[in-house]
């Protein structure tokens, strides 16, 4: 009871005469699906909408300030927020309703001049197993019941692992691979690490990758004999040995801001990465060379220097925003060849049903066009309310047939049916 009390300040707002669809399941635990590529496995969703978009079905106030998107798991929906000057992680029922949040420490204000002003969590919490995991922007994490959300182990990174204050906060949502867990301290004594997911304990540290803080979330993959963990720093993208923490390669490439926020991509041993401030993007091949391997650029371009939007693949070709390169592309993944650009708005995006959901991050309009290389066909748009201050940076969810968007206090939640 002490713990739901606290839902005083949390408001759920029902639109007046709007049935709310009962939903028992959804399967995206984590940051990007199930499969970390951003695309619902979602069918029989609405192609077209009405010109005021469709149903809002409902609305989550009370999150205060943050970034994080969705996850859900086990008919519950999980985000992150701020209370008291503290960082929160809250779950909901699938019909808005609130369950419980707990505490993840004190939030933290990002020492860069540029990101000083977009406070609260950035990473989206992981569902595994009946537990919850949340790295909160000062670095700690946390793994909680799911059920209850009483916390059963946590570890403050930054100071376990020797690492200096990040300039924009601590942004990835943290994979889980079987019983492992991967997180970036970005430390002295481990800037890519390894842990037991039930208790938090070493599993295994690497210390040989150079740089300062990487923002991206890490890709999991197999390829040439090894089963691989990519992320990032500062300066470049690497990947290790998911078993060991060895490091098997690495791609320098540092932007102007010294910030690298968008996830790899891999396929057939090709790896795309992107920056944004005019960095672009480029695909590389990983050659096996002894227990090591060589990236081997294929294409460089100055299109699609993706800045916190993320870039989807779907059936060989890349979706996504640019930064300095205006607007939404889509380049063939193999050669980099511009199939279209639309110059007009950039963002976060997600993939649903063949369909593209793009989320202009200043005006807040949710664009729906076709996932085809022919051309940018817009279907529909409307524009989602404003939840509070800042950009739309929380990366939209497709899941139960329904379309989640964040926008800083607020979580709005519509029928796709």
């Amino acid at each position: 009871m002490k713990r739901r009390s606290l839902f005083t300040l949390l408001a759920i707002i029902i639109i007046p005469g709007t049935y709310i669809y009962p939903q028992t399941s959804c399967n995206w635990p984590c940051f990007h699906g199930p499969e970390r590529n951003n695309k619902s496995i979602e069918t029989g969703l609405s192609k077209k909408w009405p010109e005021s978009g469709p149903k809002l079905l409902f609305t989550i106030s009370g999150l205060t300030e943050g970034y994080s998107s969705v996850s859900f798991g086990g008919g519950l929906m999980f985000t992150a927020g701020t209370y008291n000057g503290r960082s929160y992680l809250f779950a909901f029922d699938m019909n808005g309703k609130p369950v419980w949040k707990s505490p993840n420490g004190s939030t933290s204000v990002p020492s860069s001049i540029y990101a000083s002003s977009y406070t609260g969590p950035r990473s989206t919490p992981t569902y595994d197993n009946g537990r919850v995991y949340f790295l909160s922007e000062a670095g700690r994490l946390a793994m909680f019941d799911a059920n209850t959300g009483s916390e059963i182990w946590a570890k403050d990174l930054a100071r376990e692992f020797d690492a200096p204050e990040t300039l924009y906060g601590y942004s990835e949502s943290v994979y889980i691979d079987g019983n492992k867990l991967y997180v970036r301290p970005m430390g002295r004594k481990g800037f890519q690490v390894c842990l037991n997911k039930n208790d938090g304990s070493l599993i295994w540290a690497n210390t040989d990758i150079p740089g300062d803080a990487g923002y991206c979330s890490a890709v999991v993959f197999e390829f040439g004999g090894y089963r691989q963990v990519i992320g990032s720093s500062s300066s470049c993208y690497y990947g290790v040995d998911a078993s060991t923490g060895r490091l098997l390669w690495k791609v320098d490439y540092e932007t102007i801001h010294e910030v690298s926020v968008t996830d790899a991509i891999v396929k057939d041993g090709h790896v795309f990465i992107s920056g944004a401030y005019g960095k672009g993007s480029m695909v590389f091949k990983l050659i096996p060379s002894g227990n090591r391997f060589t990236p081997q650029v294929v294409w460089r371009s100055e299109l699609m220097d993706d800045e916190v939007g993320g870039v989807i693949l779907h059936n060989g070709n890349l979706y996504g925003s640019g930064d300095v390169a205006q607007g939404w592309f889509c380049l063939d993944f193999f050669t980099g060849k511009q199939l279209w650009n639309y110059p007009r708005g950039k963002g976060p995006l997600t993939y649903a049903d063949g369909m593209l959901y793009l989320l202009d991050e200043r005006r807040g309009t949710m664009s729906l066009i076709k996932a085809s290389p022919d051309k940018y066909e817009l279907i529909s748009e409307f524009r989602v309310p404003s939840g509070g201050r800042g950009p739309y940076w929380a990366h939209p969810v497709v899941c139960s047939k329904r379309l989640y968007v964040r926008h800083w206090d607020k979580i709005f939640v519509y029928d796709l049916k």
